[in-house]
C-alpha cells in the first residue's frame, strides 16, 4: 500500500546498497547502506512499537510530519503571519520596540499599514495649537503622605522573578532601570543578588508563598520581611493577590529546579518542591488584606505599599473598596493586571478565558475608587501588552497614573516570541536557567537596550500628548482617545465607557450595570459570594 512505500523503499535500497558496498567497496555505497539500514530500523520500530498509531500506519513518513509540525510557529511567525497579527505581539510592535533599544530610527514611511476604517482602530486627536514639554521624564508622586514617598516614572518594568528570567537578563534589567530611573518589580520570587549589583530602583513585590520573607513552614515572616525591606534600594512594597496569565491559579516549582541558588533567594530548601498557594495564608478577608497592606508598611518603615491583582468576581474588588471605607486603610497604589498579561507559562484555559482583560479592570477599579472618593489618595498602575507611547496614554486616559511592562523589556533584552519560555531553552538567553544559555546575554548591551527602550518610549509620548496640546500624561483623559467601533461610527472613550461621578457610591447606587448588581451586597468582612450569586448557584443544583 502507499503508505508502506518510503518503508519498503528504505528497505530495498538499503538491500542495494549493502550489495554493492561489499561488492565495490566504495565510501558512498558504504554511507547510503548506513543511511537506508537506519531507515529500515526506524520504520520496522514504527510499526513494532503500540502507542502512535500515526506511526505504525505510516512508518517513516508519519516523522516527517512531526518534524514540520515542530517548526510550525516559526514558519508562521517568519513566512506567514502578517505584521499586524497580534500573536500575542505582532511583528510591528516587536520591530517597534527593538528599534527603540537599538536607539536607531524608528520612523515608518509611505503611511499607516493599521486598517483605519475597521473596528477598534484607535487614535489621539491632535490640537491645533500643540504644546512641548521640556523633559520625557514624567513622575507621579505615590505614597506622598507616607514617611518614604517615591516619585515614580509613568513606565516601568513589570514583575518577572529571578528563576523565570535569568541571571544577566535580571542584570541587566536593574542596570537599565538604574540608568533610567525607573523601577524594577522583583516578581514574587524575592530579591536576587542579581537585583542588587547595579542599585536600580526596585518594588518588592510579595506574593502568596511570601519568598524571602518566609519560615520553614512557608509562612510570612516580619523581621525577615523587615531586614530587606528597610534596604535603601527597594523604593516600595507589592502585595500580589493574583496575575493576569493565570489569575487565581497557584504554582508548584519541583524539587529538581530548587538550585542552591534559587533555594538562596528564596528562602526554601534545596532540591524540595516548593508550593505557591492560590491564596494567601495570613489574611482572608478585605478587611484582613488590607491591615496587612498596612503591616507590611510598618515593618518597611513606612513606604509606600499596595496591592497587585487581577480583577475576578467584581463583588471582591468591591469588598476590598467597602473595607477602605471603613478602617480608612488605604493601599498607595494598586497594579490592575490585565487578562491578556504574562510573561510565563501557564494552562491554555487560563492564558484564554479567566480574569478580565485591562480595559475593562482598569475602568472598574478606576470607577470605584472615584464613586468612593479616593481616587486621589491611591495610585493605579496598568499592566498588560505595553509597548509603545500610545498603548500607554490610553491606559493612563482610562484612568492609570502609570504603566508597567514586562514582555516589552523582555523584547528590548533580545527576545524574540519564541514562546519556549518554560521550556529552559529560550533562544535568546532570556528566559532560561541553562548557564550555557544566559551567559551568552551581554549585560551591558543589553542594559543599554533596556535604557534606550524607555527614554525613546517614553520621548515618544511627550510628542504625541504635545501634539494633542498637553503638556504632562496625567492631563489625558477618556475624551482624548478616540475608537471607532463600526465603518461608519466613531466614539471617544468617554463616551463608550459609563464614568462615575466623585462620591457617587457614596450617596447611593449608580445605574451602572455592574455597581447596581453587586456593590450593595458586597462586604468588607468576606470575599464570599453575595445572595444574589449564591442563588443562582442553587438553582442550578436543583435543576
Amino acid at each position: 500500500m502507499a503508505r508502506y512505500l518510503a518503508y519498503a523503499t528504505s528497505i530495498a535500497m538499503a538491500l542495494v546498497s549493502l550489495w554493492l558496498a561489499l561488492r565495490t567497496g566504495g565510501a558512498g555505497w558504504i554511507l547510503a547502506a548506513i543511511v537506508f539500514t537506519a531507515l529500515s530500523v526506524l520504520g520496522t520500530l514504527d510499526i513494532l512499537q503500540p502507542k502512535a498509531t500515526l506511526r505504525r500506519l505510516y512508518p517513516l513518513t508519519a516523522h516527517f510530519r512531526y518534524g514540520l509540525e515542530s517548526f510550525r510557529p516559526e514558519i508562521r511567525q517568519y513566512f506567514i503571519e502578517d505584521d499586524q497579527d497580534e500573536v500575542p505581539f505582532s511583528r510591528q510592535q516587536r520591530a517597534l520596540v527593538y528599534q527603540r533599544a537599538k536607539n536607531v530610527s524608528d520612523v515608518v514611511p509611505f503611511g499607516s499599514e493599521l486598517p483605519m476604517y475597521g473596528s477598534h482602530y484607535e487614535w489621539i486627536n491632535h490640537s491645533l495649537v500643540p504644546a512641548h514639554a521640556e523633559s520625557h521624564d514624567f513622575r507621579i508622586p505615590v505614597g506622598e503622605e507616607r514617611a518614604q514617598p517615591y516619585a515614580a516614572s509613568v513606565f516601568n518594568i513589570s514583575a518577572m522573578s529571578f528563576g523565570s528570567l535569568s541571571a544577566n537578563a535580571v542584570r541587566a534589567l536593574n542596570l537599565g532601570a538604574k540608568r533610567g530611573g525607573f523601577y524594577h518589580d522583583t516578581g514574587e520570587g524575592a530579591i536576587a543578588r542579581y537585583h542588587r549589583e547595579h542599585g536600580g530602583d526596585l518594588v518588592w513585590e510579595i506574593g502568596s508563598g511570601y519568598f524571602g520573607c518566609r519560615d520553614a513552614q512557608g509562612r510570612f515572616d516580619a523581621e525577615k520581611f523587615a531586614a530587606q525591606a528597610v534596604d535603601p534600594q527597594v523604593r516600595m512594597i507589592e502585595l500580589k493577590l493574583s496575575q493576569g496569565a493565570k489569575p487565581g491559579h497557584g504554582g508548584m516549582l519541583p524539587g529538581a529546579k530548587v538550585t542552591p541558588e534559587i533555594a538562596e533567594t528564596r528562602g526554601i530548601p534545596v532540591g524540595v518542591d516548593c508550593e505557591s498557594p492560590a491564596a494567601h495564608t495570613t489574611f482572608s478577608t478585605p478587611v484582613g488584606l488590607l491591615e496587612f497592606v498596612d503591616r507590611l508598611r510598618v515593618l518597611s518603615g513606612g513606604k509606600p505599599t499596595g496591592f497587585k491583582l487581577a480583577i475576578g468576581h467584581p463583588w471582591e474588588w468591591f469588598g476590598i473598596a467597602k473595607a477602605m471605607l471603613e478602617t480608612g486603610i488605604l493601599p498607595d497604589f494598586i497594579v490592575v493586571d490585565g487578562a491578556e498579561g504574562g510573561t510565563g507559562a501557564a494552562p491554555s484555559e487560563f492564558i484564554n478565558h479567566v480574569g478580565l482583560p485591562l480595559q475593562e479592570a482598569l475602568m472598574l477599579v478606576h470607577n470605584t475608587l472615584v464613586g468612593i472618593g479616593l481616587r486621589e489618595r491611591v495610585r493605579v498602575a496598568a499592566a498588560g501588552k505595553i509597548t509603545s507611547g500610545f498603548d500607554i496614554a490610553r491606559a493612563l486616559a482610562m484612568g492609570a497614573d502609570f504603566c508597567n511592562a514586562g514582555r516589552g523589556f523582555m523584547f528590548a533584552l533580545g527576545c524574540i516570541q519564541s514562546r519556549t519560555c518554560h521550556t529552559d531553552h529560550c533562544p535568546t538567553g532570556v528566559a532560561t536557567q541553562d548557564p550555557a544559555r544566559w551567559r551568552l546575554l551581554d549585560v551591558p548591551d543589553k542594559a543599554d537596550r533596556v535604557f534606550h527602550f524607555h527614554r525613546n518610549t517614553l520621548r515618544a509620548l511627550r510628542d504625541m500628548i504635545g501634539a494633542a496640546g498637553l503638556e504632562h500624561p496625567m492631563q489625558l483623559g477618556p475624551e482624548h482617545i478616540l475608537r471607532r467601533v463600526s465603518p461608519t461610527e466613531v466614539r471617544s472613550l468617554a463616551a463608550l465607557y459609563r464614568f462615575l461621578e466623585p462620591g457617587e457610591l457614596l450617596v447611593g447606587v449608580p445605574e451602572h450595570a455592574v455597581f447596581r448588581t453587586f456593590w450593595p451586597q458586597a462586604r468588607s468582612d468576606s470575599f464570599a459570594a453575595p445572595s444574589r450569586a449564591a442563588a443562582m448557584h442553587v438553582a442550578k443544583r436543583k435543576g
